[in-house]
């Protein structure tokens, strides 16, 4: 009787399905997702913005404001916002009524536009230019 020597298919198979569900389970550990995350982060912070300026011209519509070129208004009992045609006037204005903290997110002070996350992922701020204009959100995520 002649003895044959090596593996069988299913032998085979069986061994390949294990390797696979290996690297199926230990691949995310080796991905690098934190610049997806900054990404995500970055739209996120775009998406406040644009909420916190709505609200805050609807604020100075209210007060008969949007055609001004520059107004304050009481944003909340201890927070007040200058204004440019009803929208925040610069990044650190806007950033007053926005609820930024941790994350590694940096808002802008003094008359800054630019808001960051981590060191060079960030979106800059500029103000409406006239009545009737709407302010810009530029995003830079080549930093991310």
């Amino acid at each position: 009787m002649k003895m044959q020597k090596g593996f069988t298919l299913i032998e085979l198979i069986v061994v390949i399905v294990i390797l696979g569900i290996l690297a199926a389970t230990a691949l995310p550990k080796f991905v690098d997702l934190s610049g997806d995350a900054r990404r995500a982060v970055l739209n996120g912070i775009e998406g406040s913005m644009r909420s916190a300026n709505t609200m805050l011209y609807g604020k100075a519509a209210a007060a008969g404001v949007v055609n001004s070129a520059s107004a304050t208004i009481s944003a909340t009992s201890t927070i007040s916002v200058t204004l440019n045609y009803g929208y925040a006037a610069n990044g650190a204005e806007l950033a007053k009524v926005m609820d930024i903290s941790g994350g590694g997110i940096t808002a802008p002070t003094g008359v800054g536009n630019v808001f960051s996350v981590q060191t060079n992922c960030t979106v800059t701020y500029s103000a409406a230019g006239g009545v009737g204009a709407v302010p810009g959100y530029l995003q830079d995520p080549s930093g991310c």
